[in-house]
């Protein structure tokens, strides 16, 4: 602590990343990276930006990224705001989107940095508590708010929701933001981006993703939001009065030919899908119960064992999982999807831990 801080940050407990431990041998299912490599045609993208243009200052716009982007999701380039992983593009969203006169809502058990945004830019904001099978109840969001911002699938509970579900939710909450962050969307849930193609785009409506998991990029930090132009506009503001070179050469090249890759990415989330349902299987068969999920990772419990417990004897066993000390999900473990023999190391070590 030092006499020179700004008294703001006295008062933040920052957000804590998954961990990236140094250990020589290690079955790493903490932070829910792909586990298979980019797109080889990104791979190559930036290998051929790597060159001395690297002394050039990268488009400041973005330009064929975003073309890229839209392209994909049939919309205009107007609706595509770039940055720096969607950590910062949310950052940017919390800043120049939800600091309102009214709280904004998001669910009690959800990712742990957005209240760490709120305090970090003064936003009252109010949690609406998960069901008590960890749904996000959409009908809970009714009172006024200055903005409502969930995950789809929800996170670290892997719950969807389904887009008719947001649509009702999002004409009847017509006066605030609906911010849909869909960073784990290609692994079975229905994305809402299709909301927000022609000339009926709602004004409310932003969504959010990430190069970081299903494309494999999560060393790139690339993200975007999409929404209407104008919701953009406020974005690009927000994002050109602190950085306005988020995005450097070589992440521009790679995320671009990533976007453009689309039959990399379908068979990457086929074999996570396919690994997912089994490993759901075995765990069944070890009496864990687990919540359903469309993300790359799963959230489950033994109701005879500590999730506490379980989860350091697989560390001593060299096989890293996330354990929250959350209220309601301490017994829970959030298990990332890796390989078919990841996961067969997952299931003997906790066959030998139960036992």
């Amino acid at each position: 602590m030092s006499r020179f801080w700004s008294p703001v940050v006295q008062t933040l407990t920052p957000y804590v990343p998954g961990e990236q431990p140094q250990m020589q041998r290690l079955v790493k299912l903490n932070t829910n990276e792909s586990p298979y490599g980019p797109s080889p045609k990104a791979l190559a993208a930036i290998s051929e930006q790597n060159n001395g243009d690297l002394r050039l200052y990268p488009d400041p716009e973005g330009t064929k990224l975003k073309q890229a982007i839209a392209n994909l999701h049939d919309l205009n380039p107007n609706q595509v705001f770039l940055g720096n992983g969607s950590d910062e593009v949310l950052a940017h969203v919390f800043a120049g989107l939800l600091k309102q006169n009214k709280p904004v809502h998001f669910p009690d058990i959800t990712y742990s940095f957005y209240p760490v945004y709120c305090k970090l830019f003064g936003i009252d904001y109010q949690t609406v508590p998960l069901g008590k099978d960890f749904e996000i109840n959409l009908d809970d969001y009714k009172t006024p708010n200055g903005g409502i911002i969930f995950p789809n699938p929800n996170a670290p509970t892997g719950r969807a929701i389904t887009r008719s579900e947001i649509e009702k939710l999002l004409a009847r909450n017509a006066d605030s933001v609906l911010v849909i962050d869909e960073a784990y969307v290609d692994y079975g849930t229905e994305s809402c981006i299709s909301l927000l193609q022609g000339s009926q785009c709602p004004e409310n409506l932003l969504v959010v993703h990430t190069l970081s998991k299903s494309r494999a990029l999560a060393g790139l930090r690339v993200g975007f939001a999409v929404g209407h132009p104008t919701l953009i506009e406020g974005l690009e503001r927000v994002k050109n009065s602190f950085n306005s070179y988020p995005l450097g050469r070589l992440a521009l090249a790679g995320a671009t030919a990533a976007i453009e890759d689309q039959a990399h990415l379908e068979a990457s989330c086929a074999k996570v899908i396919q690994t997912r349902q089994t490993l759901v299987a075995a765990l069944d068969k070890l009496g864990f119960i687990t919540l359903p999920s469309t993300a790359n990772f799963i959230f489950t419990r033994h109701p005879k064992h500590a999730g506490a417990k379980v989860y350091q004897a697989l560390r001593d066993r060299g096989i890293i999982v996330r354990h929250f000390k959350s209220a309601r999900i301490e017994e829970f473990l959030r298990i990332t999807i890796g390989t078919d023999e990841q996961s067969q190391e997952l299931i003997s070590a906790l066959q030998e831990i139960l036992a």
